[in-house]
């Protein structure tokens, strides 16, 4: 495996199904199961869907990765949106402020291996979302 990344724009729901295909794409690369795949492309999609939704556009990096013996994916999605005003909290889960159900970020957190999220209010937001080849 090669590492590498991919950037992307996200600001329609064409771009939240295109990024949703290349992180499949791509974790299917790096050599993770069909049904860890498609987790990891549901994860890419909560994360799109977010920018879309609160930032109106943003970025997703999508990276093969290496760390020591063992491999994986990293996505990082950032915007220049609202921001969030209760990290702790929209990570718990049941936490909206679209009128959704609040699975976004707790749903990532449940699918990947770590998450990281960095938001300041009116500034935006960078979510770093890693998962790891279990062998």
């Amino acid at each position: 495996m090669q590492n590498h990344r991919t950037d992307l724009t996200v600001a329609t729901v064409g771009d939240i199904v295109a990024a949703r295909q290349r992180g499949r794409d791509l974790a299917l690369e790096v050599g993770f199961s069909s049904t860890d795949a498609t987790l990891i492309a549901t994860a890419i999609s909560e994360l799109a869907r977010n920018i879309v939704l609160y930032a109106k556009s943003g970025t997703l990096s999508l990276e093969a990765t290496i760390d020591g013996n063992r491999s994986g994916v990293v996505i990082t999605a950032r915007d220049k949106g609202p921001g969030i005003r209760d990290v702790q909290r929209a990570l718990l889960g049941g936490y909206t402020t679209s009128g959704g159900l609040g699975l976004g970020l707790s749903g990532v957190r449940r699918i990947m291996d770590g998450i990281d999220v960095q938001s300041r209010v009116g500034k935006g937001t960078t979510v770093t979302a890693r998962k790891w080849l279990h062998r």
